[in-house]
């Protein structure tokens, strides 16, 4: 079984039972499932940029730096504001924000305006900062502390559900509407070609801002059941006895977040530049964003059968068994060709998807009253996102393909944290 998380992982109001829990759980999935969708949207996003601003690689990962360092300036106002307001109102204001980026992409693509790209794509990622803050603790805590690995593994899949959805969509309505998605490699896209093709985003945003805005109704109309006070954050005279970084778990978890999401966020931000390349697919953009869809698909059912392991043996061990094999796969797509490179980067999505939501579990486990805390400095670790920069400046350097080496490298740090770095230490007992 997995390691059991803390007395406060299991933190509901009395009056809550699991029928109620069912249901929020229930309710939660199609949030987990709206971010992820967005969130990959941009990963057909980019190499359509690419293309209308003439990008090279570095610029067009800054892009996507952009996004991720929304994480690290919105985690800890999204925490204060969480305990000024509450987890349910926190996430009814998140998907608010997300709304209001989604409709600042309709001007960025009418002017069109790289600057105006960035500001609306920078107010989506805290939105979705807002609701990592809130929702991933809040899925480890309603329920039993034993299950809490497999059950943010669970509602996660649903995440990865989205993001396997969103390839198609941005396929069809952007890439597809687009001179850039479907040309030939080497094709110079005229001034009238990239006018036309910044304006193809416009339909998917706008759809995107109604379903958030109705999401957003229907969670502040939701009876979801409170959290158990002692998840809070303490008073200041107890909390000045209480040191977070004698947390080992926590301590290597929030490097684990970093790194992770350097490698999560360099494969799917370049998977389609990679299968493009003659050496390995030498496929349209369009037809990259179809096999893009295998990726993600590929973490939603590795997060599936990651829910079902964690009943059977430690979340430790799954995301150790994970992290060797996603090392092998990125190694292969480096140093391999053809369809065989193409079909292992494509199955590091299966090792993937376990990472983000055990590591997280892992390194909240123990913290008790500081949990709250603790879950803030692991989403703000996400804007190891922004680094995925690094990896476009080394596509521009050494190649496309050597560059994945960074990805490799970050594989063993994860396994290192499996072994040796997620055991907790200085644990608050259970009540």
């Amino acid at each position: 079984m997995p390691a059991p998380l803390p007395a406060t992982a299991n933190a509901v109001q009395p009056q809550s039972h699991s029928t109620s829990n069912r249901a929020v759980l229930s309710l939660l999935t199609s949030l987990f499932f709206t971010w992820g969708f967005i969130t990959v949207i941009n990963n057909t996003l980019l190499p359509h940029l690419r293309s209308v601003f003439d990008l090279n690689y570095t610029q067009t990962t800054l892009i996507e730096s952009v996004w991720f360092i929304a994480y690290f300036f919105a985690s800890i106002p999204s925490a204060r504001l969480i305990e000024r307001v509450g987890y349910q109102k926190s996430m009814v204001i998140g998907l608010c924000m997300m709304a209001v980026g989604a409709l600042l992409m309709i001007p960025a693509a009418r002017l069109p305006s790289y600057g105006v790209t960035l500001v609306a794509l920078f107010v989506i990622a805290c939105g979705i900062t807002l609701l990592q803050v809130s929702a991933n603790p809040y899925v480890a805590v309603v329920g039993s502390p034993q299950t809490a690995s497999a059950r943010l593994n669970l509602v996660q899949a649903f995440n990865s559900l989205g993001a396997t959805l969103a390839p198609l969509f941005g396929a069809y309505l952007i890439l597809g509407r687009s001179a850039s998605g479907t040309a030939e490699a080497g094709h110079v896209l005229t001034q009238a070609e990239k006018l036309a093709d910044a304006q193809a985003v416009q339909l998917p945003y706008l759809i995107v801002a109604a379903v958030l805005v109705i999401l957003a109704l229907v969670i502040a109309r939701f009876p979801m059941p409170a959290m158990h006070h002692n998840t809070s954050r303490v008073s200041g005279d107890e909390r000045k006895q209480m040191s977070l970084w004698k947390h080992r778990n926590l301590v290597f978890g929030i490097p684990a977040i970093f790194i992770y999401l350097i490698a999560e966020i360099g494969v799917a931000n370049l998977f389609i530049n990679f299968t493009a390349q003659p050496e390995i697919g030498g496929l349209s953009h369009e037809q990259g964003a179809h096999y893009l869809f295998l990726l993600w698909g590929g973490m939603m059912v590795g997060r599936f059968i990651g829910a079902w392991a964690m009943n059977k043996t430690t979340a430790e061990r799954v995301l150790a068994f994970c992290a060797i094999g996603a090392f092998i796969v990125m190694m292969i797509a480096t140093l391999g060709t053809g369809s065989v490179a193409m079909w292992a980067l494509i199955s590091v999505g299966l090792f993937h998807s376990v990472m983000f939501p055990t590591i997280f579990t892992l390194g909240i486990k123990g913290l008790g009253p500081l949990t709250e805390e603790g879950a803030g400095l692991l989403i703000m670790a996400i804007a190891g996102g922004a680094l995925v920069v690094v990896q476009g400046w080394l596509a521009d350097t050494v190649g496309l393909q050597t560059s994945f080496l960074l990805t490799a490298a970050c594989e063993l740090y994860v396994l290192f944290y499996a072994v040796w770095g997620s055991k907790a230490t200085n644990a608050f007992p259970e009540q």
